[in-house]
């Protein structure tokens, strides 16, 4: 059998440096990503709404799941924007189709994701306002 060449070798310095390329991207995320931090409030106020009203634990996992999704859906996001800036500095149809359907994609997941708030929370808070 062959030797594996040094490249494909497990290396911890090579996940270490994987792990501070993750850091250094969540940090231009908080820097640059302005709708990131507005689904980080609103990921915040939902586990709010759970811990005031009591959620059960599979609501939980739907929520943690879904402030999680959006998150990562609007980091893709931010990632193929800044690469269509980069490919295409000037107008280009296909850029701005390219970025239209990435935002499309975000929207989605907020819909998605206010849907099943809905869902869970709004039982709960027709149950505290009947009262």
């Amino acid at each position: 059998m062959e030797k594996m060449s040094e490249k494909k070798r497990f290396s911890i310095v090579a996940r270490v440096k994987s792990v501070n390329h993750a850091f250094r991207g969540f940090i231009i995320l908080l820097k640059t990503g302005h709708n990131f931090w507005t689904h980080i409030f609103f990921g915040f106020f939902a586990i709010y709404l759970g811990f005031i009203l009591k959620i059960s634990s599979i609501e939980w996992a739907i929520i943690v799941f879904t402030v999680g999704l959006v998150l990562i859906v609007e980091s893709i996001n931010t990632a193929i924007e800044i690469d269509i800036d980069l490919t295409s500095p000037n107008y280009h149809p296909y850029a701005r189709d390219t970025k239209d359907v990435s935002a499309a994609a975000v929207a989605l997941s907020v819909l998605v994701a206010g849907i099943i708030g809905l869902i869970i929370f709004l039982p709960k808070i027709l149950v505290l306002l009947i009262k």
